[in-house]
């Protein structure tokens, strides 16, 4: 089959690319770079508690730190990643390791929650560049026999680093205080930064789409609009005015980025994409995966220190299991060899069904010791080292493999608009939750807050108990995100797999013919 073109209606043969006699050496070089924004992605969740009582944050000020980042890196992907193709993806990659270290020394040496939220906001952007920059110059340096195998090690680094990043933080604030997570990224930039210098080669396509910048602008006014009215719900009102109008003017931005992208002649986000139902469902799995995880992971590290009473260390160090059955599962390949026996939607049903399962096992067994919570954790790991890759493999199989990375772009904003949307979303559950079952003498808004306002024993296991019990409602919150969006993809995949059997198999009249 002779892969076509979105932008255009003629068809284009595919570009062969010579395989780079370098081209392991700088594979390692673009995961080093991506694996530092991976594990900034998780790393901050272990540092909840060591925030709120060295800066005085509160729940909002915690969630607008790990929201801030995701927002601002999905909201410019697809332009960046637009600009990287135009402009030169070697200049990109420096471009954004520079940003991101800049970002991080500031965030290090940040004094109240509203700097630490802007320093993460900067650092959002060099994430952006750098993940949608990265996959690029793994298509052009590798030729397409060995870059499915290149993929796939990208992409068990990049789930290994989400999940050992709560490791990597507990112990560093073991030992130093809490603006080392971020000022242990400066020597990694720095590392990226000459390695990327020396090792990589430059691309670039200047017939390339310009940046949409009216669409990148648009989809950040929606987003943070939205996800700031999720944020302030249970600290102003549902109906309070200042949930409300920013939840009009984030739903009006992401209306106007829909009809924007309609019309103009180099969209951001082609919404053609959104014809073909494999890259829908494998999306839609993927915005929910993302929702589930993101969020609960969110919740977990604050189970195992608030409610737990583990230390920072000691909650990184129970996250293991799970970062381990992840990257031992892909390293064998068990996610593949299932998707040649059990097809797309089956092992995404069963995958987000098992991720499910496990979100809901750490929240039932989880209360009262870790123990009970291995059983999910690992539950969950095997999940996401099954689902990941048939839900990567329908994407990248719905795209025209000339505009892949555009299709990887629209899959990472998604994704990282879930992630920061599930901290918001079950942050906001958890605040619920936790207010209403307060005492009625305590208004605090943190649990560390609550704890210190509350007078006695009993009303200090009154704080402990509404605490536990916002947590535990979350994170089956989020177990039903995740199967909903497993339901919802191997819905839309199996349709697709039946209307592509059903193009191959030859009408009556052929067969008689």
């Amino acid at each position: 089959m002779v892969p076509y073109a979105v932008q255009g209606a003629a068809l284009t043969a595919p570009a062969q690319i010579q395989p780079h006699p370098r081209r392991w050496l700088i594979l390692g070089v673009i995961c080093l770079a991506h694996l530092t924004v991976l594990l900034d992605n998780t790393v901050l969740n272990v540092a909840i508690p060591s925030l709120t009582k060295g800066m005085g944050a509160s729940t909002a000020d915690i969630q607008w730190m790990i929201s801030a980042y995701s927002l601002a890196q999905s909201g410019l992907l697809l332009t960046v990643g637009s600009a990287a193709d135009r402009y030169g993806r070697k200049r990109a990659l420096m471009t954004g390791l520079g940003l991101f270290g800049i970002g991080s020394l500031i965030a290090s040496l940040a004094e109240s929650p509203g700097e630490l939220i802007a320093a993460r906001a900067g650092m959002g952007v060099g994430g952006a560049i750098l993940m949608t920059s990265t996959l690029a110059v793994i298509v052009q340096v590798f030729d397409a026999e060995e870059r499915v195998r290149a993929i796939g090690l990208w992409s068990t680094v990049l789930t290994f680093g989400f999940a050992a990043g709560p490791l990597i933080g507990g112990v560093l604030l073991n030992r130093f205080w809490w603006g080392s997570i971020f000022l242990v990224n400066v020597p990694v930039a720095v590392l990226g930064l000459t390695a990327v210098t020396v090792y990589v080669p430059e691309s670039r396509n200047p017939l390339g789409d310009r940046p949409d910048l009216p669409g990148a602008g648009l989809s950040v006014i929606g987003m943070l609009g939205i996800v700031y009215a999720i944020i302030s719900g249970p600290v102003h009102g549902w109906s309070s005015s200042d949930v409300l109008l920013p939840a009009f003017v984030g739903i009006a931005g992401m209306t106007g980025f829909a009809l924007w992208e309609r019309r103009t002649p180099h969209p951001m986000l082609d919404l053609r994409f959104f014809r073909d139902r494999r890259f829908v469902g494998a999306v839609a799995g993927g915005v929910l995966v993302a929702f589930g995880m993101g969020g609960s992971l969110f919740l977990l590290t604050q189970h195992l220190q608030f409610v737990l009473g583990y230390g920072p260390l000691k909650a990184g160090l129970c996250t293991v299991p799970l970062a381990l059955s992840i990257a031992l599962l892909n390293i064998l390949g068990v996610g593949a060899r299932l998707l040649r026996r059990l097809g797309t939607a089956g092992v995404v049903v069963l995958g987000m069904t098992l991720i499910a399962l496990g979100l809901a096992l750490v929240s039932v067994l989880g209360r009262h010791g870790y123990g009970g919570m291995v059983v999910g954790l690992i539950t969950m790991g095997v999940g996401i080292a099954m689902a990941s890759p048939a839900m990567g493999a329908a994407i990248m199989g719905a795209i025209p493999p000339e505009r892949a990375g555009i299709g990887a772009g629209v899959n990472g904003t998604l994704t990282e608009f879930g992630n920061g949307l599930g901290n918001a979303v079950l942050g906001a559950v958890l605040n619920s939750r936790f207010a209403a079952l307060l005492p009625a003498t305590i208004g605090a808004g943190s649990l560390p807050a609550a704890l210190a306002a509350a007078h006695g024993q009993e009303q200090r296991t009154a704080v402990a108990h509404a605490f536990a019990s916002g947590v535990s409602v979350s994170q089956l919150v989020g177990a039903a995100a995740v199967l909903a969006g497993g339901l919802l993809a191997a819905f839309l995949l199996h349709r697709a797999d039946r209307a592509d059997s059903d193009r191959r198999s030859p009408a009556p009249a052929e067969v008689a013919a």
